[in-house]
């Protein structure tokens, strides 16, 4: 999957939030409308301890990420 920088911010404006797999990184990350900034080649984002930065072409997937009553011992 190929993603673009401009399908990346539609994305994130629409969802508010998106998890990202990255191919330089093992985890997939979480990125926020509040603390993204996505230009045409990077994405910036602002953690609590520093700032991460990588290129867009190193997007490999992006999806919405949700919660359940039950990842919380909600559920009835």
């Amino acid at each position: 999957m190929v993603v673009e920088a401009d399908e990346l911010q539609a994305e994130l404006e629409s969802k508010g939030e998106l998890m990202l797999a990255v191919s330089e990184f093992e985890e997939p990350l979480e990125m926020h409308l509040h603390d993204t900034e996505i230009s045409d080649d990077t994405v910036r984002i602002e953690l609590t301890d520093g700032v991460l930065t990588f290129d867009v072409e190193e997007v490999v997937s992006m999806w919405h990420h949700t919660h359940s009553l039950a990842d919380f011992g909600l559920e009835d």
